[in-house]
């Protein structure tokens, strides 16, 4: 399920990541692992990736997240505040330079009633950036590949900035 556009946004963050020696680790939910997938797609992808989980189930979180950083006051996941809290939690748990989170809901609506095609994605290390989408879709694997394109668009744009 790699993408010329995945593929291409990956080639563009290991350059960042590499000119700048730096450094990332993954959080991710309804992506699946497309995004550590794309960034690991790539030969010599040990220099900058870290590691990542799919964080998919409040089991996950617990085995995987919990503990690194404080959960914000009633938090749930799908949110703005729990993709910055999965990002963060991940780049503190590997010691990365830069922490990505997502979490949304690929299809169908999840329990909090949030649609299908939603999802917040997060950046937290130098600079710190959010990002919300709504794709209009409820075709499951396309919102994952959706949320895994804006995600690594999310990241290289805030890598950009962060040389700017």
């Amino acid at each position: 399920m790699l993408t010329p556009t995945l593929n291409s946004l990956a080639l563009r963050a290991a350059h960042l990541l590499r000119a700048r020696g730096e450094t990332v680790a993954l959080a991710e939910g309804s992506a699946g692992g497309l995004v550590s997938a794309s960034l690991l797609s790539l030969a010599g992808a040990s220099a900058y990736y870290l590691g990542g989980v799919v964080v998919y189930t409040a089991a996950a979180h617990r085995a995987f997240i919990a503990g690194a950083v404080d959960v914000p006051p009633g938090m749930r996941g799908a949110t703005e505040a729990f993709a910055q809290y999965i990002a963060q939690s991940a780049q503190i748990r590997l010691g990365a330079t830069w922490g990505v989170g997502e979490a949304g809901a690929a299809g169908p609506p999840n329990p909090y009633g949030d649609p299908a095609g939603h999802v917040w994605l997060a950046v937290t290390g130098p600079v710190n950036a959010t990002r919300h989408v709504l794709t209009g879709s409820d075709v499951r694997v396309d919102n994952m590949i959706a949320f895994a394109e804006a995600t690594l668009e999310l990241f290289v744009d805030t890598l950009e900035q962060a040389s700017a």
